[in-house]
């Protein structure tokens, strides 16, 4: 049914929280706000890093957004690839799904370049034939321009693409984009919340909703 499976990063093929709260923390603190605890952060992974800087300050500042963005990326650039880890079986999923002739593709808040990056640490660059990232688009997820740009570039139909991800934000940006979606509980969010959206699948991990493709 499918020729392309597209899934989120964050909580769905890997785990980088020590790397978000270290930049996080870096951020609010040098624009003078008090740090935020580990899980009040892991619930605004997935969001961009504007919405995260209003959901843990309450503020909409527009320049203090852009300098949060500015901060949690000169932090980033020093710890996220070393404190970030893929999770187990992935490897293995994703070249089950090259070997079945699946593209592959990722559409992440996440910045290109850095998912380039952990790839790379990991021998998974080859398993990967498009990247999707926060300075790839104009507008973030759920917006779907990333999905539908990954769509296009793969040369296919959007009937033909699955997007995977953890979030209600993963399952917006399908909706949005009118691409099919399966929902994976290795991020926050609860099997319940998934329900009101339209998903083929709702997996324990990305190797369980892999399983179900081979």
């Amino acid at each position: 049914m499918y020729s392309a499976v597209v899934f989120d990063f964050d909580y769905t093929l890997g785990d980088s929280t020590n790397g978000i709260v270290l930049s996080i923390n870096y951020a609010l603190s040098k624009l003078g706000y008090g740090e935020r605890e580990t899980e009040a952060i892991r619930k605004t992974v997935g969001l961009s890093l504007k919405d995260t800087f209003t959901v843990l300050t309450g503020k909409e500042d527009e320049n203090e957004a852009q300098a949060f963005s500015k901060y949690f990326k000169e932090k980033a650039d020093m710890v996220m690839v070393d404190n970030t880890r893929i999770y187990p079986g992935i490897l293995e999923s994703l070249q089950s799904l090259k070997a079945r002739g699946y593209k592959t593709g990722i559409v992440t808040t996440k910045y290109h370049y850095r998912i380039e990056q952990i790839l790379e640490k990991y021998g998974a660059a080859k398993l990967i034939d498009l990247i999707v990232g926060a300075e790839d688009v104009r507008i973030e997820k759920p917006n779907p321009e990333g999905l539908l740009w990954a769509v296009d570039k793969l040369g296919l139909d959007k009937k033909q693409v699955l997007y995977v991800g953890d979030s209600i934000v993963d399952a917006k940006t399908a909706r949005n984009a009118v691409v099919d979606f399966a929902g994976v509980l290795t991020g926050t969010t609860k099997k319940d919340d998934f329900l009101e959206y339209n998903n083929i699948l709702i997996g324990k991990d990305v190797n369980d909703v892999c399983r179900s493709m081979l």
